[in-house]
């Protein structure tokens, strides 16, 4: 009964269109109300719980950072990169999306921004050399939710604090997975283009290629500079989102030189909005995470799926179709909120490893970005596309495909993510 109520009126106060915050601290509250345990202080106290967390102090840096790196120019500089050594190609243009999801990912961690950016300098350039807008604007927000799985990842923070897992650990397990998902982004953009009619660009010159590198560089170090403090145990995620936002600053500022003091303004108070809602979410879903633990949910969940405990695989199936089936309804950081909690004991006793665990909840959390009636990221791509959802929808899924089978293969080939974790830690 207890898993029922709090089911209806978390599901109940999203469809009446309330914030999912708001649906996490009423669900909590009426779970505290079933069980007689009413107690406003309780609530207070794990709000406050729920943000009061210093790992958690990574998200803002990295949201601060991406920020900072589009208004100064170091967004641009990784475009004009990809554009001098792809832009000759057939279809060139998709490659220089691809690549800048890449690269982007390194930088921010989140694919909201990561789609806008690209998708505002990109998707005008694609649709006036011929491409189809549809089909562009759907590599983009498929590129785009590459962001969340290549370190720095802020659902990989949400998760590993949410969990208990390493964040470290995180990080280094997402970067295969990320680069499976962009290969075969390519090999699918290379099969759908390969006879279209589209613009070619010139192809750059020795001179003009080192030059794009050399303005890029220093975009180009942030991501390795922080792979190499994490693997090298040099400093924390949350420490790594200092670097990162303080890198930020001193490249746009003191290097490039686009970066505007009067602009820093506006840039800081974006990313105090983007914070402060990740942040409500995670202090109201330590309300619902303590209700859960008193109301003994993962027992009830576990002896509803004790059947699958002995086949990792078939739990693993089970629980992905979950995430994905809660992620067409649910944007990703309530979704970690929520579920975590209730999973991993299941996936404890089943012997799973956490960390390979998060990295296939996150990936699978992020096919349902890219999947309506929420679908972030396909909103965004609309939004900056200028096309309908039903328009993005017939151009997107044949990547949406690809990153599926993506999913499964890491699902039935955990290799992919704990042999390069060894190597990487």
């Amino acid at each position: 009964m207890t898993l029922t109520i709090f089911a209806i009126v978390l599901l109940g106060v999203m469809a009446l269109g309330a914030p999912i915050a708001f649906a996490l601290l009423a669900s909590g509250v009426a779970l505290m109300i079933y069980l007689d345990i009413f107690d406003s202080v309780i609530i207070a106290q794990n709000l406050i719980k729920g943000a009061d967390s210093f790992p958690l102090l990574a998200v803002p840096f990295f949201i601060l950072a991406g920020e900072l790196m589009n208004a100064g120019g170091i967004s641009k500089r990784i475009v004009n990169l990809a554009m001098a050594l792809f832009g000759h190609i057939r279809g060139g243009l998709g490659y220089v999306a691809i690549l800048g999801s890449v690269l982007f990912a390194g930088l921010s961690g989140s694919a909201v921004a990561d789609t806008a950016a690209l998708g505002a300098i990109l998707i005008p350039m694609m649709v006036k050399s011929g491409y189809n807008r549809n089909r562009s604007t759907g590599l983009i927000a498929a590129g785009g939710i590459i962001a969340p799985i290549i370190p720095p990842s802020i659902p990989m923070i949400i998760f590993g604090v949410t969990s208990g897992v390493s964040i470290t650990k995180l990080f280094m397990a997402g970067i295969v997975p990320g680069l499976l998902i962009a290969v075969g982004l390519i090999v699918i953009w290379w099969w759908l283009v390969r006879k279209d009619n589209m613009q070619v660009f010139p192809r750059k010159s020795g001179k003009e290629i080192v030059k794009a590198t050399r303005e890029a560089i220093w975009a180009l170090l942030l991501p390795v500079i922080i792979v190499a403090g994490l693997r090298g145990g040099i400093f924390t995620p949350t420490e790594a989102g200092v670097i990162a936002a303080f890198y930020a600053l001193f490249v746009g500022l003191v290097i490039y030189r686009e970066l505007k003091i009067q602009v820093l303004y506006k840039v800081l108070v974006a990313a105090a909005k983007m914070t402060s809602t990740v942040l409500f979410l995670v202090a109201a879903a330590m309300v619902s995470a303590w209700l859960i633990t008193v109301a003994d949910l993962p027992s009830l969940l576990t002896g509803l799926l004790e059947p699958l405990i002995e086949s990792p695989l078939a739990l693993m199936l089970i629980i992905t179709l979950l995430v994905i089936a809660l992620g067409t309804a649910m944007d990703m950081v309530p979704l970690i909120l929520i579920l975590t909690p209730v999973l991993m004991p299941l996936v404890n006793l089943a012997g799973i490893d956490p960390v390979y665990f998060g990295v296939v909840f996150v990936v699978a959390g992020c096919i349902g970005l890219l999947t309506p009636p929420v679908g972030t990221v396909l909103n965004v791509a609309c939004s900056v596309g200028k096309i309908t959802l039903v328009d993005i929808l017939k151009g997107i899924w044949p990547f949406l495909l690809v990153e599926i089978v993506v999913l499964i293969l890491l699902i039935l080939f955990p290799s992919l993510v704990t042999v390069p974790l060894e190597w990487f830690t």
